[in-house]
């Protein structure tokens, strides 16, 4: 099979063609694509049309999966999250965050399907933190890199919004046991590549460990909104059936929610990673 991949930005992205995704993988094709995703960062594929088994099996082809303890699933295929959102289930993941940082081994990656569209909005930005952390003077890259910061699931999962049913707030209270808040680099080595990245996340982290809460808080606003300057940006306008598949340990993304009252729906399947350090 023959990959042809067209640069997005200087910084990641880029479109891949000549591959059917709902078709086996070769190894050769495989290596080709992680090699890919390596050098951009997140690779979007037009035109796809997968079932959730085939969208598991290929994710399932970089690495064991992950399983969402909140957001539901596809029935039988508990690998595949749903991201439906409309005026009675309102988006939440509407800021700039890297995927589960809430576990010690933070996914490697996630490929995510459009699989219902509004009818415009619902674009997606994703940002390279690694051309955010090099972008840093020379001293502030030596201060952040001493430090450590916290990541807490009920961040983005609060109890305010998932606890409005018996049943949710069960399921709520036994991921909040399960994942207590835990530590993170704020810059994290990539075990592959070796380059740096900014890991904090406004998703996810609440605070630097070594700081005062004053300085803990302006220095995470700042880190924030650099790593979300156009430069370190793209931002996809989707299709139905287009599927992009980026490395979360590297890039953070923003899905903007600007299409209420209609609705979206996503495929996600999730890709577990190895501890950051």
């Amino acid at each position: 099979m023959s990959l042809s991949l067209h640069t997005l930005t200087p910084a990641l992205g880029a479109i891949v063609e000549g591959i059917r995704l709902d078709q086996p993988l070769s190894e050769a094709t495989r290596q080709q694509l992680h090699a890919a995703l390596l050098k951009h960062q997140v690779l979007f594929f037009r035109e796809q049309s997968l079932t959730p088994r085939q969208h598991r099996d290929f994710a399932a082809r970089f690495g064991n999966l992950h399983v969402h303890p909140i957001y539901p699933n596809v029935p039988d295929q508990q690998e595949i999250l749903v991201l439906d959102t409309h005026a009675d289930n309102l988006p939440d993941n509407d800021n700039w965050h890297i995927d589960v940082t809430f576990i010690e081994t933070p996914p490697l990656g996630a490929v995510l399907a459009a699989k219902q569209l509004p009818p415009t909005g619902g674009d997606t930005l994703w940002a390279s933190a690694a051309a955010a952390f090099d972008a840093l003077s020379a001293p502030l890259q030596q201060l952040v890199q001493g430090l450590t910061a916290e990541h807490d699931f009920a961040k983005s999962f609060p109890a305010s919004r998932h606890t409005l049913t018996p049943a949710a707030k069960a399921q709520w209270e036994a991921t909040r046991a399960k994942h207590p808040p835990l530590t993170h680099p704020v810059v994290r080595t990539h075990p592959e590549s070796g380059r740096k990245s900014l890991f904090v996340n406004e998703g996810f982290t609440t605070r630097i460990n070594e700081l005062s809460q004053r300085e803990s808080d302006a220095l995470l606003a700042f880190l924030f909104a650099h790593i979300a300057r156009p430069e370190f940006t793209l931002r996809w306008h989707w299709r139905e059936g287009d599927v992009a598949f980026w490395d979360n340990r590297i890039t953070q993304h923003y899905a903007v929610a600007d299409y209420l009252p209609h609705r979206r729906v996503m495929h996600r399947a999730t890709i577990l990673g190895d501890k950051p350090f």
